[in-house]
This record gives structure tokens, sequence and C-alpha cells, in this order.
């Protein structure tokens, strides 16, 4: 499946696009009544925005040790995790925070280094391991990138919206094992249950039916 790279400025345009298709469909909703119930515990799935990022594959970091040049590296997280860094060598990033690897490289610099002249600091300088897909009944199914983390509805407008021969609801597959996350997408987009439009975390399948 083809991987797709989508900018900021085109996923706007895409979303204001099916917003304004979109928003006939709440109209009527609104109109005749209709709703839908929530039947899962939304409050349960994790907010990624919550938490320190979670470094993966192909980000760049930028570790910077405090007057010393030589010690310091803008690195691209490799496919398998690892970074490689001056000195010390080789360092596990993906699936920990910034701060993980400024605290383990600190503490391995003090083998070569006095320890009062380490202060180091990790930084993700560009995002380039979040990523989702989005099947199904969609204009342009695939899989996607983004540099801010995006909502559930926000993916789908990402894919063009739904197609004619979608329904009004979608869900995710997320986890290890899978769970499937059901989403209304007319009570999403309306307000009248915000806490179904989830924030997309990475890996997770955005399904159309």
């Amino acid at each position: 499946m083809a991987r797709r790279m989508t900018s900021l400025s085109s996923r706007g345009l895409a979303i204001l696009a099916w917003t304004a298709r979109a928003a006939l469909v709440v109209v009527v909703c609104l109109a005749t009544g209709c709703h839908s119930t929530p039947l899962y515990d939304y409050k349960s799935e994790p907010d990624p925005r919550a938490s320190e990022y979670k470094i993966g594959p192909l980000d760049l970091l930028q570790v910077v040790v405090w007057k010393n040049k030589d010690l310091s590296a803008d690195v691209v997280v490799r496919p398998d995790g690892i970074v490689t860094l001056p000195l010390i060598g080789d360092v596990r990033a993906a699936g920990r925070t910034p701060s993980d690897i400024k605290n383990e490289v600190t503490h391995r610099l003090t083998d070569f280094v006095r320890n009062e002249e380490i202060v180091v600091s990790v930084a993700v300088a560009q995002v380039n391991s979040y990523y989702f897909t989005v099947s199904g009944n969609v204009e342009h199914a695939g899989l996607f990138t983004a540099k801010t983390y995006v909502s559930a509805v926000e993916a789908v407008a990402m894919a063009g919206g739904p197609n004619r021969f979608a329904g009004d609801s979608i869900y995710i597959v997320r986890g290890q094992p899978a769970r499937r996350i059901p989403i209304d997408l007319s009570s999403a987009i309306s307000g009248e249950h915000p806490e179904m439009n989830l924030i997309v975390v990475r890996g997770d399948v955005i399904v159309v039916p």
C-alpha cells in the first residue's frame, strides 16, 4: 500500500472540504433528533498529548552536550530503534522519551567526562514516526503520516472523507492484542459525544465500513 506523506496545509484543506460535506449530515441528525449512546469507555483510551512524546524509528533527535560540540549530534533513529552517539556508541531510542535518553547519555558519559561538566539535552527535532492507516469506504485509503497528533475525525478527513458507500459508524483497531473502538461520526463532529473523537495513536488503523 502506497505511503501518503501529508503536510499540515493539505491536511487542513482536506478537513475543510470534508467538513462541508459532513455538516449536512450533522444538521439532518440534529433536526431529526437522532443520537447514539456510547457503549465504550472512551476515557480508558490513552491521550498521547498528556504525556512526554515517545520516540519512534526515523525520528530526528538533537543531542546536545553543553560546551562540547564533539559529543553533540543530530541523529536519525534507525529502523531497529537505535541511535549511535559519539564516544558512547549505540543507545536504544524507540519507545523511550527524550528524558529517558538524556538520563542514559548523561550517565554513560560519566565514564569519559567529569560529572560536573556534563549537561545534556535531548530534543525531537523532527517527528517522522507518527503514522496511521485509514481503510474502507473513504476517497483515498492508505497509510498516512503527520507531524502533529490528529483526531479520528481529522484522520478520516485526511483520507478525503467517507465515500458514497460509507455508513456513519467507523472504528479504530488499536493495540496488541487488537481491540475495536467504535465511533459515530455524526456524534463526534456535532459535539454530542466529543469523547468519541479520540486522538489517533501511532499505528492505529481507522476503518470506515
